[in-house]
């Protein structure tokens, strides 16, 4: 069987986060993630679609997979362009399209491989849920899909089921020619040829009721580490506490369970990793130091008396007496002392980030890359803090950040007079106490 693995999106509702494809858990991209698990049941066939912002380090991650990286021009153009990428490079054979924004484990794929040796043109999987999820829905009778409904709002529901882009097309050239004729102003193109081609051909729902995150929003980010936590992918099941025999650890420090510390990581006296904690190449953990369901991409520094909690820090990041508590970060931020990323609201409502709702009540700033943030200054939650932005020292930051930015406040001092000088008798009692 063939795969298109769609990989081209641009990552517009996860910024500052440039492109989540390459985003790091437990040392290795998502995008090696998925082709992992793709051949973990035997899918080695690949075709990735990728785009001119991504198509270098697409092509430098599929090379050892032997997976052939396909440009999708045009962008604009969405999914329906993006498998429209390979027409005339698949045969009419059986091909499964999967996006790379939905991580699902092993059995997913399991799941549709075996359903697809049935009678059925072609087959959707299918996961039911609990409660609304702004998406697809599927209208079935039984298990045949008659009708894929966007979004259709809380309470209008045609079912439990939504459609999940792991699709299986038995003969993909009636889904090229169905692509091609349709034609729309939204951004639901590929959606539109499908509910064509099921008034002719017989579509299969395969329910699926594994481990689900779609990539959409930076918190997903933290979800998708608990995910790799919880050792759901065959890949990291391996860990267990796992220390590499080049890592330098004091006597003192405290390391915890389900740790994974990489080769040439020194941790000095009295810090504590507290599991599940996953800790780069190279990285540095600093007298009394705290790291605690946390993972560090390479080379990072957490300084003296520095706390990383719940967050997702990538490489080279350091730190000096910071608080970082459920934050998202790319590479190369840098901390001054004192700074800090609060995590909660004073009324302990749930965090609004980019003007959506993130379902949390704890969530800290999300970051970019090549940020430098000054002594004493606080980002507040879910703001977000675009790349290669510099922010002055003791501020408070309360809105999000553009890009390129230079953020500067002012500061008054007002200076006056010193009209409360001890007395003499008090100075004295002073220095018999010191």
């Amino acid at each position: 069987m063939k795969v298109l693995l769609l990989a081209a999106g641009r990552s517009k509702r996860v910024k500052p986060i440039e492109d989540k494809n390459f985003l790091k858990f437990a040392g290795r991209t998502l995008i090696e993630h998925q082709l992992d698990t793709l051949k973990r049941v035997g899918l080695t066939d690949i075709m990735i679609v990728g785009g001119a912002h991504n198509l270098a380090e697409l092509k430098a991650i599929a090379k050892p997979f032997k997976a052939v990286v396909l440009e999708q021009k045009n962008l604009d153009e969405g999914m329906a362009g993006a498998v429209l990428t390979a027409k005339g490079k698949i045969k009419n054979e059986p091909t499964l399209i999967f996006s790379s924004n939905d991580v699902l484990a092993q059995s997913a794929f399991e799941k549709i491989m075996k359903a697809s040796k049935s009678k059925a043109d072609a087959y959707l999987l299918a996961y039911k849920v609990a409660k609304y999820f702004p998406g697809g829905y599927l209208k079935m009778k039984g298990n045949k899909v008659i009708d894929i409904i966007e979004k259709p709002g809380a309470g209008k529901e045609p079912s439990k089921w939504v459609n999940i882009v792991v699709h299986c097309f038995k003969e993909p050239e009636e889904l090229f020619k169905a692509l091609e004729k349709s034609t729309t102003k939204k951004d639901d193109r590929y959606e539109l040829a499908l509910q064509t081609l099921m008034k002719t051909l017989h579509f299969e729902a395969v329910p699926y009721d594994g481990f689900w995150q779609p990539v959409k929003h930076p918190w997903h980010i933290l979800d998708l580490m608990q995910f790799f936590f919880n050792a759901h992918s065959a890949s990291l099941r391996a860990w267990g506490s796992h220390i590499h025999p080049t890592a330098q650890i004091a006597k003192t420090a405290v390391i915890g369970k389900d740790v994974v510390i990489e080769a040439g990581v020194k941790i000095f006296e009295h810090a504590t990793v507290q599991g599940p904690a996953y800790i780069g190449k190279n990285c540095i953990i600093g007298n009394n130091a705290l790291v605690r369901e946390s993972m560090l991409g390479e080379r990072c520094v957490v300084g003296y008396n520095t706390e990383v909690a719940r967050s997702f820090v990538g490489d080279d990041c350091w730190f000096h007496t910071n608080y970082v508590g459920d934050t998202v970060m790319g590479n190369d931020v840098s901390f001054g002392a004192g700074a800090i990323c609060a995590n909660l609201r004073l009324d302990e409502k749930e965090i609004t980030s980019g003007n959506e709702n993130s379902g949390r009540t704890k969530l800290g700033p999300i970051l970019g890359d090549h940020i430098r943030v000054g002594v004493n200054t606080s980002l507040m939650p879910g703001v977000r803090i675009g790349s290669n932005t510099m922010i002055t020292s003791g501020l408070t930051v309360a809105e999000n950040i553009e890009p390129g930015s230079f953020v500067i406040g002012k500061t008054e001092l007002i200076v006056k007079k010193n009209k409360t000088v001890p007395e003499a008798s008090a100075r004295d009692k002073m220095k018999k106490l010191i």
